[in-house]
């Protein structure tokens, strides 16, 4: 009588978690719990049809979020290029006012341009690294 009863109780816990065991683990626990209501029934064929929905998981939302801040780093090394810009404009100022005194307020007209210039590149690429970050 108990050997009857321990085989019906296993047969009954491998009937209730065969679908858990033919699916991977990680589907099994991150896909939403199915509802009946949104399965469409296939009565007039004998095969049951399997259908494969797209949905999002926590996995490719994971995913979604490391590309996002991939990409918004890449973007910020912009601003790191600005500022060595920068110190190339007035390093070059500097060593031109130290060979021609006389044409200072020329070279700096150029150099605040370039500085300009430089900055913007900088901040174009920072607000591309936020555009990408907090936008969906």
């Amino acid at each position: 009588m108990q050997t009857t009863k321990a085989l019906i109780m296993s047969l009954v816990l491998i009937h209730s978690c065969a679908r858990g065991l033919i699916r991977p683990v990680s589907a099994s626990l991150l896909s939403r719990p199915e509802s009946p209501s949104k399965q469409p029934s296939y009565s007039s064929s004998p095969l049951q049809v399997a259908r494969w929905e797209f949905q999002t998981s926590v996995i490719s939302r994971d995913t979604d979020a490391a590309t996002r801040f991939i990409g918004a780093g890449a973007a910020t090394v912009s601003v790191a290029g600005s500022g060595a810009g920068i110190g190339t404009v007035f390093g070059s100022l500097t060593i031109g006012y130290a060979r021609n005194p006389s044409l200072k307020q020329h070279f700096f007209s150029y150099a605040i341009l370039g500085s300009a210039l430089s900055e913007a590149m900088g901040l174009f690429g920072l607000i591309v690294a936020f555009l990408i970050f907090f936008t969906a």
